[in-house]
């Protein structure tokens, strides 16, 4: 897909949808980032949007945010007063490796056509003992599976038609863990006592934290 069309896609959903001003567990995902982040560090923030994710912990860090959606963008500057680039993560990058200490990437892998190739190339910028965080929305939790069995898109990743990507709790272990050597996956949702049982089943989302990261020759 061209710049261009993705620009128009992306930033009419973010506008049209409601999205900015708005992240979904926002307090619970800010301090999971907080926590694993610190401060001091180099992060790239891809997907940033209009940077509410972003100030959970952008304090006491050095942060770029991308995004294809530029009005998004120029609002992250002016609120947080961070880097931003307008960026298509399909194209070129630009960045040298092992540049950044953090990659954060909050609702954007089930967005993308190939994600293991937006995973090989922040493994390439990583530095050796950086991390990549983030989540992704649980499309295979019971309640939506229950959801989908019926015939019912509605209240499921799967009506959202930006997300074009799905994931299990295993296939995004295994997808990491052909980068990185420590990964570590954790429900968020209301019923996460009862995902300990059945792990994957109860929770609305999935966190992540990917470090450690491969050496791949080629």
């Amino acid at each position: 897909m061209n710049n261009d069309s993705l620009k128009k896609i992306y930033t009419e959903h973010h506008r049209d949808g409601g999205r900015r001003g708005k992240t979904l567990f926002g307090d619970e995902r800010g301090s999971f980032l907080r926590e694993r982040i610190g401060k001091g560090k180099r992060i790239l923030d891809i997907g940033c949007r209009d940077g509410e994710l972003t100030k959970t912990y952008c304090a006491g860090n050095s942060v770029l945010g991308v995004d294809v959606d530029e009005e998004s963008l120029e609002k992250a500057k002016s609120q947080l007063n961070i880097e931003t680039k307008h960026l298509n993560l399909y194209e070129d990058w630009g960045f040298l490796e092992n540049s950044f200490d953090i990659v954060v990437a909050g609702e954007i892998l089930e967005h993308l056509y190939y994600p293991e190739k937006i995973i090989q190339k922040i493994s390439f910028i990583l530095k050796p003992e950086g991390a990549l965080l983030g989540s992704v929305p649980n499309a295979f939790s019971l309640k939506n599976r229950i959801r989908l069995f019926f015939g019912k898109k509605k209240a499921t990743p799967l009506h959202d038609p930006t997300h074009i990507n799905h994931f299990s709790r295993r296939e995004l272990n295994n997808l990491f863990k052909k980068y990185f050597n420590d990964v570590g996956l954790f429900p968020l949702g209301r019923f996460i006592s009862l995902d300990k049982i059945w792990p994957g089943m109860f929770s609305f989302m999935i966190l992540f934290e990917a470090k450690n990261k491969k050496i791949h020759h080629e």
